[in-house]
């Protein structure tokens, strides 16, 4: 569960910021829907392609495994297993690397099963994302930042794809290649560049079944299979920066407020609160995550840097009792540029 639109879930995962999040990927507001598969020119802007990607969705249900590859040879997979009954989307996604987990979602419901712990955590969203296809999120303008070149068909998994290749036009995000499936619009492989055009990572369908006997009803019936399980739902509840009593001073170019919320996660050592506010350019993500600041967990420097793959991440000391980390795959400057005009208001 990686790539373009779920890199950032994944890594709030990992550090034990809570289930993972929808993050958000949007075409223009105006954009046309495309009526069908079947009818896509190839003489789309990016808006159009993103819509003709994002209908993949409910046209038809599968079971892959995708494969995760950043360019220092780390590598990890995941077995995705997809279903639709009308408004019902229902996914299972299990780790075949790294530690063993599943994550069911279930349109809005996020359901992650630890098998290890035997530990089962739920989480809701208000922007659901079933990966690796993306959701909707208003008032971004993908063709203002990007611009997009189909570069020719080519064969993902045994299957016929479009090429497209989404060129930023500024400096504060990163470019993409996509291999969208050429009658369905599924994303059957991604590459994520830097600013000179090499692939910081690769993610793709290794292979794909799209005549697997998988319904929606039944994967939503083993989502709701706890028994036996330690179950754990952290209070979410819905805000805003402002309300909690901070603001970005200055935007950063492109990327518009997409959600906020609050989690009460329950630790040994007892509650433990954070906050986290989503911003997206329509395709990139940022999340920021403030949290109270802990000597032992945080250490002594002022400044942290990490590099995963395309994602990067920054954090740092926010004011006396408060640590701010900043989650994206963009370049590092866009991160800065976060963390330089994030601050209390009150």
């Amino acid at each position: 569960m990686a790539g373009l639109w779920g890199r950032v879930a994944v890594l709030a995962l990992t550090l034990g910021w809570g289930v993972p999040m929808a993050v958000a990927a949007e075409s223009s507001a105006s954009a046309a829907p495309l009526p069908s598969a079947q009818a896509v020119s190839v003489d789309l802007d990016v808006a159009q392609w993103m819509a003709h990607m994002r209908g993949a969705a409910c046209r038809r249900s599968y079971v892959g495994t995708f494969v995760v590859i950043s360019a220092t040879g780390a590598m990890s997979s995941s077995r995705i297993a997809h279903a639709c009954d009308g408004s019902l989307q229902v996914e299972r996604v299990e780790t075949l690397s790294g530690v063993p987990r599943t994550v069911f979602r279930r349109n809005g419901e996020v359901r992650t099963f630890f098998a290890s712990s035997r530990t089962v955590r739920t989480d809701r969203s208000d922007t659901p994302a079933l990966f690796p296809q993306p959701s909707v999120v208003a008032g971004t303008k993908l063709s203002q930042f990007y611009a997009v070149q189909r570069l020719g068909l080519e064969r993902v998994a045994g299957r016929s794809a479009d090429v497209l290749w989404l060129k930023p036009q500024d400096d504060l995000r990163l470019g993409y290649r996509i291999w969208a499936d050429q009658e369905t619009g599924l994303v059957m492989k991604l590459q994520t560049l830097s600013p000179n055009a090499k692939v910081m990572e690769q993610a793709a369908f290794s292979e794909i079944d799209w005549n697997a006997s998988v319904k929606a009803e039944d994967l939503s019936r083993a989502m709701d299979a706890v028994d036996g399980f330690q179950r754990v739902s952290p209070e979410v509840r819905k805000t805003s920066a402002q309300e909690e009593g901070w603001v970005l001073r200055q935007p950063v170019e492109g990327f518009v407020p997409v959600q906020c919320y609050r989690r009460t996660l329950s630790v040994e050592a007892g509650a433990r609160s954070v906050l986290q506010c989503l911003y997206s350019d329509g395709l990139a993500s940022v999340s920021l995550f403030m949290e109270p600041m802990d000597a032992t967990r945080h250490g002594g420097v002022a400044v942290q840097e990490v590099s995963m793959g395309a994602t990067q991440m920054l954090a740092r000391r926010a004011g006396e009792d408060t640590w701010l980390t900043i989650v994206g795959e963009v370049p590092r400057k866009t991160l800065h540029l976060f963390s330089k005009h994030w601050e209390r208001s009150r």
